[in-house]
């Protein structure tokens, strides 16, 4: 009879063995854990809050256990992590809903001091996380089943080349033909190539990202590609920064894509507090468009961008007869320094659509481009370096143009308020 050993168990051994092998190699072994609770009340997060719609409340947690070998030549790394919200099992219980599951788990080998090689499941994180990001404010985070290999030099010049081809197989042995990958709302295969350069106290990148999904339908497989220019750069008192990317190809629905993303934005110095001026612009399609307008970005974090409270890009829906609607984001943000530890960050947004909008009632005509305005708040404590505070508070007015682009007629006025707490503590360090 076979003995299942506990999924625990074999963690602990896992670490035990490091353990040994860093005492034998005098190589470096840090474990480190991560504990997030944070709690949310929602009333108009995401989308606007309907007449009779009660506000939500409940408290999610990310718990995080990570163990970091590094010799000479080879890296890993092993990041497990369980998350959950408070009471979503009995306080007495044989079986947990909530499974703790692997979110980077990879092997890296360095050929030279400035060339490696990383495989296995990774975060793909890069410039202001605009296209490709960890995804870090969801609890979950975002990561990557890829390979990709790592040139960095001493000049400045970094050069990453990255691929994928992703299966939805529960067990080995029943695959035996085909590679049909559906079901599963990612990629079945992408390429990506980023390129970055520092000079002078500016920085400058370029993406090439090519990712292909497989339609069910005839098991046809569409390719979508984004090229992307990044550039930032100081002048004196004034930090100025720019994008500007572009998508062509097919989307999954077999749609010629024409899409194309562009952002400026300019901090200034001043004797109070920073502050940042600018403008996103992201092109849409009008309901009645063949081809598909819209650009997404597909892989970052949108939380960082485009209002706090999560109304565009964010998993939901805001368009017309399955259409985006695009989104010109004119914004204000500045950070005030409250004490040695501790800062307040404030966000303004005005948001547009690109796109027409249609008066969901049958001949009413067009509505206003404006779709409405949000503040966002949040405190931020350092209390020590392995814990910290963070409390935010955002409103958003919206408008009847917003409530027809989330197919929902709502209040006018929505709010978010959110506490957040994180442990992060170095167990061990060898």
């Amino acid at each position: 009879m076979r003995m299942r050993v506990p999924f625990t168990r074999i963690i602990l051994l896992v670490l035990t063995l490091l353990l040994i092998g860093t005492e034998a190699s005098f190589a470096q072994f840090t474990l480190s854990a991560e504990i997030r609770p944070r709690a949310e009340f929602r009333d108009g997060f995401k989308s606007v809050q309907a007449e009779g719609e009660s506000p939500a409340f409940f408290i999610e947690q990310r718990s995080r256990l990570n163990a970091d070998y590094q010799s000479d030549k080879i890296r890993l790394r092993l990041s497990l992590q369980d998350v959950r919200v408070w009471g979503s099992t009995s306080q007495i219980y044989k079986a947990d809903p909530s499974l703790m599951n692997v979110y980077e788990a990879y092997g890296e080998y360095s050929f030279t001091p400035f060339l490696s090689v990383r495989v296995g499941r990774q975060e793909l994180d890069y410039d202001n996380t605009r296209f490709l990001g960890n995804l870090d404010w969801a609890q979950q985070g975002r990561s990557h089943d890829a390979v990709r290999f790592i040139y960095a030099d001493s000049t400045g010049f970094a050069l990453h080349a990255g691929a994928a081809f992703n299966q939805n197989v529960p067990l080995e042995p029943v695959k035996l033909e085909g590679t049909f990958y559906g079901g599963i709302d990612n990629y079945k295969t992408m390429q990506y190539l980023w390129l970055h350069k520092e000079v002078s106290g500016a920085k400058f990148s370029a993406l090439v990202f090519n990712d292909g999904r497989q339609r069910a339908a005839d098991s046809t497989v569409f390719f979508r590609q984004t090229y992307g220019v990044i550039a930032e750069k100081t002048l004196g008192a004034v930090g100025l920064g720019g994008e500007l990317y572009y998508q062509g190809g097919k989307d999954p629905a077999g749609r010629t894509v024409q899409a194309y993303l562009a952002a400026l934005r300019a901090t200034f110095a001043t004797k109070l507090t920073p502050l940042t001026i600018g403008v996103d612009y992201l092109s849409g399609s009008d309901a009645d468009d063949t081809r598909n307008k819209a650009f997404v970005p597909l892989y970052g974090t949108n939380h960082g961008f485009y209002g706090l409270m999560d109304y565009f890009y964010v998993g939901n829906n805001h368009g017309q007869q399955g259409r985006t609607a695009g989104l010109a984001d004119f914004y204000l943000k500045t950070s005030f320094k409250l004490g040695e530890k501790s800062a307040l960050l404030a966000h303004l947004h005005h948001f547009e659509s690109p796109a027409t909008i249609y008066n969901p009632q049958e001949g009413a005509g067009k509505l206003n481009s404006r779709l409405g305005e949000e503040i966002d708040l949040v405190y931020n404590l350092n209390v020590s370096p392995e814990f910290n505070l963070k409390a935010g508070y955002s409103q958003l007015y919206a408008t009847a143009s917003l409530d027809a682009l989330k197919g929902k007629s709502g209040e006018r006025f929505n709010q978010w308020a959110w506490v957040m707490l994180t442990f992060k503590p170095t167990l061990f360090k060898q």
